[in-house]
C-alpha cells in the first residue's frame, strides 16, 4: 500500500516538475525577445532551441517526464484549438475569391510537390510530410499539427521546425527586397504574395508592413486565410493515415481514433468551432491580445516539450537531404505564389 502510494505521488510530482519546466521555457523565450536581435525568431522557434540546448547538455529529467509528455500532447492540442480565435470568416471574404483560389493552389501545389519530391531523394514520408505542411500552411505551428497523425520522430518535428524557420527567414528579407528592388507590384499583389508564401505569421507580418499599411493588412489577412486551410489538411491527412494502416494491416494507435475508423483529430474542430466564435464578433477586441499571447505560450510550451525529447545527434543523422528538401519547397512555393498573383492580377 505504501509502494503504491509513492509511487501515485512521485508521479504527481513529475507531471507538476515537467509542466513547470515547459512553462519556465517558453517564459524565458518571451524574455529573450527583448534582446535586439532575437526578436526576428519567433516564441515557438526559441523555445525548441532552449529545450535541444537543455536535453543534450544537462539531460530531461526522468521525473519530469509525465508533464512534459502533457505539454506535448494536451496543451499543444489546447494552443492550437485556441489559434482558432485569431481567424474570422469575414478575413475570407476580404481576401476575394480569386485570392482564396491563389492561396489554396499554392498551398496544395506545394505539398504536392513536398511529397513528390521527398520520395524521389528518398527521405522518410513522415519527415517530407511535416516539411511539406510547416512549407505550404503556416510553419512551425503546422509541423508539429501535422505530427498530430503523422506521428513522426522528435526529430523529425526538430528538423522541420528548422527548415521552416531558416527559409521563411529568408523570405522575409529577400521578398521585400525583391519587390522594392525589381517587381514593385503594388501594396495589395504584394501582400497576397507574401502572405501566399512566407512561412510564419510573424515573418509574413514583418515582410509585408514594410511596404506599406494596405500591404501589411492584406499580407496578415492572407495568410490567416491560409492558416485556415491547417484544418482540412490535418483531417486529410488523417484518412490518409487510416488507409495506409488498414492496407498494410499496421496497428493503429488509439489517441485521436474513433470507433476503430479513420484517426479523428478531435482538436481540429475545437479551432473550426473558435473561428466561428470569433467570427460573431462576441469576442472583444480588448481581450485580442490576451488570447493571442495564450495561444503561443501554450504553442510554445509543447515546442519546449519537443525540444526536451530531441537529440541532435540523431537530427544530425538525417543528412542534409531534409535540408535540400525545404529549399526546393520554399523555393517552390515562393515562385508559383509570385507566378500566381501576377498571372491573375488579382490586387487589380
Amino acid at each position: 500500500m505504501t509502494d503504491a502510494s509513492e509511487t501515485t505521488a512521485s508521479s504527481g510530482a513529475g507531471f507538476w516538475t515537467g509542466l513547470l519546466l515547459t512553462a519556465g521555457i517558453a517564459a524565458a523565450s518571451f524574455a529573450l525577445r527583448a534582446i535586439p536581435g532575437v526578436d526576428v525568431l519567433s516564441p515557438l522557434i526559441l523555445s525548441i532551441l532552449i529545450g535541444m540546448a537543455l536535453h543534450n547538455t544537462v539531460g530531461t529529467p526522468a521525473a519530469a517526464k509525465p508533464g512534459v509528455q502533457f505539454s506535448l500532447k494536451v496543451i499543444l492540442k489546447a494552443g492550437i484549438v485556441l489559434l482558432g480565435l485569431q481567424l474570422t470568416f469575414s478575413q475570407v471574404v476580404e481576401v476575394g475569391w480569386l485570392g482564396v483560389a491563389i492561396i489554396t493552389v499554392t498551398l496544395v501545389a506545394t505539398f504536392v510537390f513536398t511529397k513528390w519530391l521527398g520520395a524521389r531523394l528518398g527521405i522518410d514520408r513522415k519527415l517530407t510530410e511535416l516539411i511539406a505542411a510547416g512549407t505550404a500552411v503556416c510553419g512551425a505551428s503546422a509541423v508539429i499539427a501535422t505530427n498530430t497523425v503523422t506521428r513522426g520522430k522528435d526529430e523529425d518535428v526538430a528538423y522541420a521546425v528548422a527548415c521552416v524557420t531558416v527559409f521563411g527567414s529568408l523570405s522575409m528579407v529577400l521578398i521585400p527586397l525583391i519587390e522594392t528592388t525589381v517587381l514593385k507590384l503594388g501594396p495589395i499583389d504584394y501582400g497576397l504574395w507574401s502572405g501566399a508564401t512566407i512561412h510564419e505569421v510573424a515573418q509574413v507580418v514583418a515582410a509585408a508592413f514594410q511596404q506599406g499599411e494596405a500591404a501589411g493588412h492584406y499580407g496578415t489577412i492572407a495568410k490567416l486565410t491560409r492558416v485556415m486551410l491547417l484544418a482540412p489538411l490535418v483531417l486529410a491527412l488523417g484518412y490518409l493515415a487510416h488507409e495506409r494502416t488498414s492496407g498494410s494491416g499496421e496497428k493503429q494507435s488509439s489517441e485521436d481514433k474513433s470507433g476503430g475508423g479513420v484517426p479523428i483529430p478531435w482538436f481540429v474542430f475545437g479551432f473550426v468551432a473558435m473561428v466561428a466564435v470569433a467570427s460573431t464578433g462576441v469576442v472583444p477586441a480588448a481581450a485580442e491580445p490576451w488570447h493571442q499571447g495564450l495561444t503561443q505560450f501554450l504553442l510554445a510550451m509543447a515546442l519546449a516539450a519537443m525540444g526536451l525529447e530531441t537529440d541532435i545527434r540523431k537530427l544530425v543523422a538525417e543528412g542534409a537531404r531534409p535540408a535540400i528538401l525545404g529549399a526546393a519547397s520554399w523555393i517552390f512555393i515562393v515562385v508559383l505564389g509570385l507566378g500566381l498573383v501576377v498571372a491573375t492580377g488579382a490586387g487589380r
